[in-house]
């Protein structure tokens, strides 16, 4: 049975740290480009950061420089480091799986269920 799961979110203070993990069963993630997007209540779903079958990283304005997106194929895993995380950065965080790289939420063919980052004092 395939699998697609999120982990790692939770309540955190501004400037702290926060490890996003998507794991995957049932497919192989290196076969694919992954990306992660955030959706806060109201809003679309936006792309976070993405990261191609060679491991080009892409990231969106607001996180560069922040935010660190990596594979681990051994644990058929993609990570989503979160550093110095801002209120803004708030949101149900996805990840999916794509042919390409993309920033176009269509382009993706699988997600996980979410996980909940919440960015407050």
């Amino acid at each position: 049975q395939l699998q697609f799961v999120e982990s790692g979110g939770g309540l955190v203070q501004p400037g702290e740290s926060l490890r996003l993990s998507c794991a995957a069963s049932g497919f192989t993630l290196d076969y694919y480009a992954i990306g992660w997007f955030r959706q806060a209540p109201g809003k679309d779903r936006e792309g976070v950061s993405c990261i191609s079958k060679k491991s080009e990283q892409y990231y969106e304005d607001s996180v560069q420089g922040r935010f660190t997106i990596s594979r681990d194929n051994r644990k058929n895993t993609v990570i989503l480091q979160m550093n110095k995380v801002k209120p803004e950065d708030t949101g149900v965080y996805y990840c999916g799986a794509a042919a390409e790289a993309s920033w176009d939420p269509a382009e993706y063919d699988y997600w996980g269920q979410g996980t909940q980052v919440t960015v407050s004092s």
